[in-house]
C-alpha cells in the first residue's frame, strides 16, 4: 500500500470522499465512467493509443515485459518477440480502458458479442456440493472478463485491495453489484465460508508473491515460485479446481470464455506435482492469446537460490 494512504480507512462510503484530494480521483472516474459509454470500436482503438504510449514511456515495465517474453518464448526470433512485447502493452492498454466497461457497463449488454466454451464442465464440479475453485489467472480482460462471466454463472470472487481507498471503494462497489461476496485476498476463511456453502470462487496463483509457502515449479520451462495454498485449500475443503479464462477476439470486438474439466488427482499430496500441474494449465491458456497476459509482473523475481542474479536488474 502506498505510504500516502497507509493510515487512512478503507472506506466504500462515497460520502467518506468529498475532501479536495480526492478530487482528481474523482476526475479521473468521471472520465473512465465517460470512456465506456463510447461505442466498444472507439474503446479499443483509444486503448491501443493508451498501450503504445505506455510502450514507449514506461520503460521500466517495458524491461520486465521484454524480460519475461525472452524468457518465457526463446522459440521465437528477436523481431518477433518485440512484436510480442509491443502487442502485449496494446492488449493491456484496451484492458485498462476495459475496466470502465466493467465497472460502470451492464455486462448483460456485451453477452450478443461474448462466447462461451465448456460450461457444463463447471455445472459438473458445482454438482458435487463442495465448491469450486476457479483456477483463473491475470489476463488483460481480467475485471471485463470476470464481469462477463457472472452472466453465466453465480461466483464470489477474491480482490486484492487497490492502493488508492476511493479507488478502491469503485472496483470493490462494482465488483458486489456482478460477485455474490468479494473477499480480501487474505480472507481464507471468507474463502471456506463460500466452498462450504458450494459457491465458485474466482481464485488466481500466477504471481510471484515472495518465498513464504512456495514451491519452484516450472512456467514456460522456467523454476517460479508457486504458491501451495491451491493445494491446502482443495485439500481441506474438498472442492474442484476447474481452469478458466477469458479472451479478446481477433477478428473483431468480441470475448470468449473457456471453462476446463476439474484438475484431476488434485491435490495429489504432492506440493509441487500439483504446482506443476496449475502452471501448465495457465501457461496453456496463456498460449491461446499470449499478448493478452500481464507480462508487466516480475513473475521470476524469487529465485530458487537468494544469492542468484535476479532476472530483471534495476528494472
Amino acid at each position: 500500500m502506498n505510504k500516502k494512504y497507509r493510515k487512512l480507512h478503507r472506506n466504500t462510503d462515497y460520502s467518506a470522499y468529498r475532501h479536495p484530494r480526492w478530487w482528481p480521483t474523482w476526475l479521473g472516474i468521471g472520465l473512465m465512467w465517460l470512456v465506456a459509454q463510447l461505442p466498444i470500436r472507439c474503446q479499443w482503438w483509444l486503448g491501443k493509443l493508451v498501450g503504445l504510449l505506455a510502450w514507449r514511456l514506461a520503460r521500466s515495465r517495458r524491461h520486465i515485459t521484454e524480460v519475461n517474453i525472452r524468457l518465457c518464448f526463446p522459440e521465437l526470433p528477436a523481431a518477433q518477440q518485440a512484436a510480442l512485447v509491443r502487442k502485449s502493452f496494446i492488449a493491456n492498454g484496451i484492458g485498462l480502458l476495459e475496466l470502465g466497461l466493467a465497472w460502470f457497463r451492464d455486462p448483460a449488454k456485451l453477452t450478443d458479442i461474448t462466447q462461451v466454451h465448456g460450461l457444463e464442465h463447471f455445472e459438473q464440479a458445482l454438482a458435487q456440493g463442495k465448491g469450486v475453485l476457479l483456477l483463473g489467472g491475470h489476463y488483460s480482460t481480467l475485471d471485463l472478463g470476470g464481469s462477463l462471466v457472472t452472466e453465466y454463472i453465480h461466483a464470489d470472487v477474491m480482490q486484492r485491495d487497490h492502493n488508492n481507498p476511493l479507488m478502491n471503494a469503485v472496483m470493490t462497489r462494482a465488483r458486489e453489484r456482478r460477485y455474490g461476496t468479494v473477499l480480501g485476498a487474505k480472507d481464507l476463511r471468507g474463502l471456506f465460508r463460500s466452498l462450504k456453502k458450494n459457491h465458485a470462487v474466482w481464485y488466481a496463483t500466477d504471481q510471484d508473491y515472495g518465498r513464504k509457502d512456495i514451491v519452484f515449479a516450472p512456467f514456460f520451462n522456467i523454476p517460479a515460485g508457486t504458491i501451495t495454498a491451491t493445494s491446502r485449500i482443495a485439500e481441506r475443503s474438498g472442492c474442484a479446481v476447474v481452469p478458466f479464462s477469458h479472451v479478446r477476439r481477433d477478428d473483431g470486438p468480441g470475448y470468449e470464455i473457456f471453462f476446463h474439466p476439474a484438475l484431476e488427482n488434485f491435490p495429489s499430496g504432492d506440493d509441487l506435482q500439483d504446482a506443476t500441474l496449475i502452471n501448465s494449465t495457465i501457461e496453456r491458456e496463456i498460449r491461446r492469446a499470449p499478448d493478452q497476459y500481464l507480462w508487466m509482473h516480475r513473475r521470476f523475481k524469487t529465485r530458487p537460490d537468494p544469492e542468484a542474479p535476479g532476472f530483471y536488474g534495476r528494472s
